[in-house]
């Protein structure tokens, strides 16, 4: 009877192991409560609530610079509410991945990447950069996945799928390649290369802190989806050095990321040759220094993914997102819970969602999940197939595609102040812009004060031919993120012509600059005028 004993002693003690067991990678089985599933699914969504309140005010205010410990980052029981009524669109990271979660709860878990592309395309938010650019295109007869290509998107490495990526993983507990599968079909609407894989980790990592407890190893093992040779993979895997190499000082990691390539944008029109950096892969870096060093407090994760700038609400509202699925909306000190909820039965603007109705809906659609990849779901419990992590296909946007020279009027003193322009088209006349190399981005728009049903036509030519026709829609929710681009020209000397071809009595197409592009990496060149 005693042997019985220890034997059955034994086996319940490996069922729990079995069911319990986090921090590592492989096959294996966990077992929660329903009420402790979704006890984490409102902890995701709660954390990106409340990080992006918290990091909100200081959003793109620090480019190249850590905010200092002088400046106070305020949190009190009014500011939730006041950006609720006040500055709705701060909460466009979760609003945008709304758009996803409604199709998801409309057309099941199968449902085709034109969905989500043309509910994405057509909602009346605003967009910028690759959404923005995405949006165009599927607007403009793009579809998606070629919408977020960078041969389409010039903003395909910027951090646009990261800061939406938070319901992939949250749908799928445990289940990183499943997360991965969601990631890719919506991802590929507005990115590609970096940009999709800055979203495909953070789904990983949501997926993984299900089953997690050690935020180092969460880390460290959703990166085994990223391909090692690209330079999102490398530039995390740098953070990580740089945490080992400073384990109690957070600023000199920060430090070390500033000094090296990986806070140089390439590409995004807006970031090139400026402290201006909505790139992907930096931005996750910032979200990475908050996980490592804030070592599981929400404060100071969120603090110090604030803290290193640029994207610093969208960065720790993916920070504190991820712990508080691994801890649990329960876990929520009074402190940081009060503020998010009264506007929990709130709609998000633009949608008819609130955080309630979301905490619902990403509980059954993880649910559905976990039977379609092979798991159970009982009366009291669910029983999880945890996956390993598969590496994703590698993809590089703009190979062998780099900056040579800037042309611009000069710049405003801030990203705020009025910008001047390098030329302005107000009738017909073509204007003249010669260039070097492989590729040209020409930045502008049409003017303010125009119909909104008016659609401008550009036509471009390079060397005699015409190139394109770019639409212009004054509608400013549908606007073109540049007004030309194209970064596979055969090298050489080149005329483009820009000429207006119907413009409108007192209109303007405004061009405050542009951007040559090599096949050779080397020093920018900028030219003010």
């Amino acid at each position: 009877m005693k042997r019985i004993s220890f034997v059955m002693l034994i086996a319940v003690s490996m069922f729990i192991l079995a069911a319990c067991s986090t921090g590592s990678t492989g096959e294996r089985t966990v077992t929660m409560t329903k009420a402790e599933l979704l006890n984490k699914v409102k902890g995701g969504w709660a954390g990106q609530a409340i990080g992006v309140t918290y990091g909100g005010p200081t959003e793109f205010r620090y480019l190249g610079r850590m905010i200092p410990d002088s400046v106070e980052l305020r949190w009190d029981n009014e500011l939730v509410t006041f950006f609720y009524d006040k500055f709705p669109g701060l909460y466009d990271d979760i609003y945008m991945d709304l758009t996803f979660v409604d199709i998801f709860e409309k057309e099941g878990l199968d449902a085709p990447i034109e969905s989500f592309a043309n509910a994405f395309a057509n909602a009346d938010y605003m967009l910028w950069h690759a959404n923005q650019a995405a949006r165009y295109n599927i607007l403009n007869g793009i579809p998606a996945p070629e919408s977020g290509h960078w041969k389409n998107n010039m903003h395909a490495d910027d951090i646009d799928f990261q800061i939406e990526a938070d319901f992939a993983g949250l749908m799928a507990p445990g289940m990183v390649n499943a997360a991965g599968i969601y990631a890719d079909r919506i991802g590929h609407i507005m990115n590609y290369g970096d940009g999709f894989y800055g979203g495909a980790y953070v789904a990983a990592m949501y997926s993984l802190a299900y089953v997690y407890d050690d935020v180092y190893q969460l880390v460290i093992d959703a990166l085994e989806v990223i391909p090692a040779e690209s330079n999102y993979y490398k530039c995390m895997q740098d953070v990580i050095a740089f945490h080992k190499q400073y384990p109690d000082d957070w600023k000199k990691a920060w430090q070390a990321i500033e000094d090296s390539e990986w806070a140089i944008d390439l590409h995004c029109p807006d970031g090139i040759n400026s402290p201006f950096n909505i790139d992907a892969t930096v931005n996750s870096a910032y979200v990475l220094l908050g996980l490592l060093y804030g070592e599981g407090d929400l404060k100071l994760t969120m603090d110090i993914s604030t803290r290193a700038g640029q994207d610093s609400d969208c960065n720790p509202a993916t920070a504190a997102g991820i712990l508080l699925t691994m801890q649990g909306y329960d876990s929520i000190s009074d402190y940081w819970i009060d503020p998010i909820k009264p506007v929990e039965d709130r709609d998000f603007a633009y949608t008819t969602i609130s955080l309630n109705d979301v905490y619902d809906m990403s509980y059954r659609h993880a649910l559905k999940v976990i039977e379609k990849y092979g798991g159970t779901v009982g009366e009291e419990t669910v029983e999880i197939k945890v996956q390993s992590p598969e590496t994703l296909a590698l993809e590089v946007a703009f190979p062998n595609v780099y900056p040579s020279k800037v042309t611009q009027a000069t710049p405003p003193a801030n990203r705020r102040g009025k910008r001047e322009m390098l030329m302005t088209l107000d009738s017909d006349a073509p204007v003249s812009i010669e260039f070097s190399g492989i590729g040209l981005v020409v930045r502008g728009g049409l003017g303010r004060d125009m119909d909104e049903e008016y659609v401008g036509e550009l036509e471009v030519s390079i060397d005699g031919k015409v190139d394109r026709v770019v639409k212009l829609p004054a509608d400013y929710r549908k606007r073109t993120a540049e007004l030309y681009w194209n970064v596979e020209i055969p090298d050489g000397d080149h005329t483009a012509s820009l000429k207006w071809l119907n413009p409108v009595e007192g209109g303007t197409i405004g061009i405050p600059g542009y951007v040559e592009f090599s096949n050779q990496k080397s020093e920018i060149e900028v030219i003010i005028k």
